[in-house]
């Protein structure tokens, strides 16, 4: 065996030992170089073959240098044809042949990569691949001459941008242009108007809506309301545009029409259309539409205008009871504006205490003696004096102010009959929308705990449409306020086709016949007969009736024959302020007193 220390012995050891040892550090190096270098090309390999891009580039001479793997598979392209050394032209028409270039687009794709490549700053060119695919082609120039590109497929980005462009225009229930897609092309429209032709505007709105959704559910309400846009779609033109603004609003843009009458009939067409019955779920639906008509140029040239004026119609239309179809007037805006003062001065009454109650007196025909008080709401305005319910009630049943509004009757009816003689009740009218607020019980709880007035002089009156709204859920509260005490007074009576149904739904302790009836009973034998048959009616279930409405003597003697208990009415007293009323109970105690 060769010792390593006799090599190293001697002088030329150490250099022989010195020469061998730098060889192999040479072969060493050189070797590690090499395999540094293939590692390199095999992590440049593996980085471009899984790029999500096509990849190519070309040199100077516009011949490819490489393509990644990606690019062959994007295209269904031949790796036999698609080599090093391949020409742009070769590639294109090779790309043809495979079906993923359109022949007519092969030169343009070669003079956009020309343009392109001149302007470094382009984002690319989209180009529509004949399979449906959308690819963007990006090229950059490299230094010393040619170029390289990337292929991406936007396909899926593109479509979900084209989705989502379609959801910010249109109603995701029943696919119709929504009021942004409206507004645009109502302005559109307005823009192409032609001198001597019209275009119509229609506000349509659904009647008994929220009842239908109420009682049988929001996925029935759904599925109406994307029937009744379909029967919407087979009324109108290509041309036109049907909109749904939300809820059960829909509108119509009817364009270039010839006479306002065009519109008439197509109002005429929705409102047969829709009202036809429906089969949904095995439910027989039937509903009734209102329609607000406005007119370009003849109400409004601006899409906000014509919009608000359609509206205004649409409003007009449901005043009049719904099911029926409004053309924009003028005056329409002027009953808007002081709408909307009315409730502005609505709400600053509330925070200001301008309200106060007034009361009308009912008299026990028995007894010949004031026995209850019904509460009646005044409002002091500022400027326009003294003003009665009919003018505001709905409104504040309509913006909800009527809860707030209603809890305040109840505290103040209840605080001052607290202060009446012990055998008088008192009368409170409790509107349906309270009803659904389902803070009625504790309102009244608490307005009888505070004021300390006995249940049983306190009086809910109510008319048949509180009843019509949710039969079960307001039977429960009337159920619950008769546990407390309170009596249930049925307010007029016999105005309603199921006024009979409800008394057997509900034991009430009156029912006050409704002031028509009694008008009548001078003139009319049917209104005797029926209120004769109230009345015996109310007797054999242990109730209370009241004859509204009586203003003469001849009226009275008749009720008082007919064998009503109680009468309200102008013949024995106007509604008295809370103080007059004090006064008059104060003086009948005086007399009584005197008198025994």
């Amino acid at each position: 065996m060769f010792e390593i220390d006799t090599l190293l012995a001697t002088d030329e050891g150490w250099r022989l030992f010195a020469a061998a040892g730098a060889a192999v550090s040479l072969a060493l190096f050189s070797f590690a170089a090499i395999v540094a270098y293939r590692r390199q090309n095999l992590r440049f390999d593996a980085a471009i073959n899984n790029m999500s891009q096509g990849l190519t580039m070309f040199d100077r001479s516009g011949r490819l240098v490489l393509c990644n793997r990606r690019y062959i598979e994007m295209y269904g392209l031949s790796p036999d044809v698609v080599r090093p050394g391949c020409t742009v032209r070769q590639l294109v028409d090779h790309r043809v042949a495979r079906g993923s270039l359109a022949l007519a687009d092969a030169d343009k794709y070669i003079r956009l990569r020309d343009s392109e490549l001149e302007d470094p700053s382009s984002p690319g060119q989209v180009f529509e691949v004949p399979d449906g695919r959308t690819i963007v082609v990006t090229r950059r120039p490299m230094a010393g001459g040619g170029w390289v590109a990337t292929h991406e497929d936007i396909t899926t980005r593109r479509q979900a941008e084209v989705q989502i462009a379609h959801m910010a225009h249109h109603d995701a229930l029943t696919n119709l242009p929504n009021r942004v897609l409206l507004r645009e092309r109502l302005e559109a429209a307005l823009s192409r108007l032609r001198r001597g032709h019209y275009l119509a505007l229609l506000y349509l709105d659904l009647d008994q809506f929220k009842s239908i959704n109420d009682t049988l559910g929001h996925s029935i309400g759904d599925e109406l309301l994307k029937a009744a846009g379909g029967r919407l779609r087979e009324c109108v033109r290509d041309t036109d545009t049907i909109a749904r603004l939300g809820g059960d609003e829909f509108a119509v843009i009817q364009t270039t029409i010839s006479e306002p009458a065009d519109a008439e009939r197509l109002a005429r067409r929705v409102r047969e259309a829709i009202t036809a019955p429906y089969d949904i779920d095995g439910h027989h639906i039937v509903t009734n539409i209102s329609i607000g008509i406005s007119l370009a140029p003849n109400d409004a040239t601006h899409s906000d205008q014509l919009l608000k004026n359609a509206d205004m119609a649409l409003y007009g239309a449901k005043s009049d009871g719904g099911g029926t179809f409004r053309f924009f007037e003028p005056e329409m805006d002027r009953r808007v504006k002081a709408r909307r003062t009315l409730e502005t001065d609505l709400r600053r009454a509330l925070a200001n205490e301008e309200f106060e109650l007034y009361y009308q007196p009912l008299v026990n025909l028995e007894r010949n003696e004031v026995c209850s008080c019904e509460a009646l709401l005044r409002w002091n305005h500022p400027e326009r004096g003294l003003i009665v319910p009919a003018e505001f009630i709905q409104l504040a049943e309509e913006t909800g102010l009527i809860t707030p509004l209603g809890e305040w009757v109840m505290r103040t009816a209840c605080k001052q009959a607290a202060t009446w003689p012990d055998d008088i009740t008192v009368a409170v009218n409790v509107s349906p929308v309270q009803f659904k607020s389902h803070n009625l019980v504790l309102t009244v709880v608490s307005a009888l705990a505070t004021s300390g007035l006995p249940p049983r002089r306190l009086g809910i009156e109510i008319t048949e449409a509180v009843l019509m709204r949710d039969n079960e859920a307001t039977l429960a509260i009337l159920h619950q306020l008769r546990a407390l005490g309170v009596r249930i007074i049925m307010d007029d009576f016999g105005t309603g086709y199921s006024s009979l149904s409800y008394l057997r739904s509900f034991p009430f302790d009156k029912i006050k016949i409704d002031r028509s009836f009694i008008n009548d009973l001078s003139d009319r034998k049917d209104a005797t007969l029926i209120v004769q048959a109230v009345t015996n009616l109310a007797s054999q279930l242990n109730m209370t009736t009241t004859a509204e409405g009586a203003e003469t003597e001849a009226q009275l003697e008749k009720i008082r024959a007919l064998g009503c208990t109680e009468i309200q009415g102008f013949v024995f007293s106007h509604p008295q302020s809370a103080e007059d009323l004090g006064r008059y109970f104060k003086s009948r105690q005086d007399k009584a007193t005197s008198a025994a």
